[in-house]
């Protein structure tokens, strides 16, 4: 059986593994928040360094004060940024003279489309309920190859299958979790992204008996890539996507501690 992503792009799935020369095939490798552990995160340095090895790379979405999506985890640029205060309080003039780190700025939507174009698939997550119709008008004139809008906010992944009939949507999930299989049919995902430590063998085989995508986040470990390979997922979140793939193919590489 082949699923495949929005706007015809084939993946394996369930995803099935190969073992040839130290090489584990048929996996997904995302970028989390670019290459988080080397640059800083959701920044267009940390995604051009994500794009080296990784089929897609993640960044998190919220809206600037006069309603521009960005690329930010946090409700606030303190961490990320040598400003202070919520993103919505800014404009997005005044949000591009921060610094995101090493001379970084926060980037638009719009830059993440076009740097990205062509050359690799693109998870949005996005954080605020309420947001989704303004970044799929964005995203809609120019749509990536592969394209996946994720949420922990069930009603996020609702309204994105309803403004994109046609995209991949996932729910994301960390804590406990009666049904996270049924939770996710009942929004219409086709993928679930839970933490690491919530999958199971378990869950996979019934994520996949109900035609739903795995990949967990986040995977950084040799030992837990390795693992996650063995447990038949389809893809999962890495800080460091570089040293994933060469976990993947039989290397051994020392991993790198998460930036800020």
């Amino acid at each position: 059986m082949v699923r495949v992503l929005s706007w015809g792009t084939p993946i394996p799935g369930p995803a099935t593994y190969i073992r040839s020369t130290g090489a584990w095939r048929g996996m997904l490798i995302v970028g989390h928040r670019g290459a988080r552990a080397l640059e800083p995160e959701n920044t267009l340095r940390a995604l051009r360094r994500c794009m080296a090895c990784a089929d897609l790379v993640e960044v998190d979405l919220r809206l600037t004060r006069d309603g521009i999506p960005v690329a930010i985890h946090d409700a606030t640029v303190d961490r990320t940024t040598d400003g202070t205060g919520p993103v919505k309080g800014y404009t997005i003039e005044d949000l591009t003279r921060l610094d995101a780190g090493e001379g970084e700025t926060i980037p638009t939507l719009r830059e993440v489309l076009a740097l990205i174009q062509g050359q690799t698939g693109l998870i949005v997550e996005i954080k605020e309920p309420g947001t989704e119709a303004i970044i799929v008008s964005v995203i809609i004139d120019r749509l990536p190859e592969r394209l996946f809008l994720v949420s922990s906010n069930p009603e996020s992944v609702t309204m994105a299958k309803r403004l994109l009939p046609g995209v991949q949507a996932g729910l994301i999930y960390s804590g406990a979790t009666d049904d996270p299989i049924g939770l996710a049919r009942s929004v219409q995902a086709d993928v679930i992204l839970p933490r690491w430590d919530r999958v199971s063998r378990e869950v996979v085989e019934q994520a996949h008996g109900a035609g739903l995508l795995v990949i967990p986040w986040t995977l950084n470990r040799e030992e837990d890539i390795k693992e996650a390979a063995r447990l038949g997922v389809d893809g999962f979140a890495s800080d460091d996507p570089c040293a994933a793939r060469q976990y993947l193919q039989g290397g051994t590489q020392k991993s790198a501690t998460p930036a800020r």
